[in-house]
């Protein structure tokens, strides 16, 4: 078999942002995907598979987690 692919979202509105690759030919696959994480931070994982060695993944986190300040109100006695 041999096949190639690639898509994307971008929707600024829901913050849905990811991305994918892969292509194969014959038992080798070899492909990446990339994503923007709640904490807006991006995980990238490239990976290869064959019948020989297997599944390898790397995995990259990159960019500052942002956390959203929560508010509490003050109460007064």
């Amino acid at each position: 078999p041999k096949y190639e692919f690639k898509y994307g979202v971008h929707d600024s509105h829901t913050h849905d942002i990811k991305e994918q690759a892969e292509k194969r030919d014959g038992d080798k696959v070899e492909g990446y995907y990339k994503l923007v994480e709640p904490d807006g931070t991006t995980r990238t994982v490239h990976y290869t598979a064959d019948h020989h060695t297997g599944f390898h993944a790397q995995v990259v986190k990159s960019g500052h987690a942002v956390h959203p300040q929560v508010h509490h109100p003050v109460y007064h006695h």
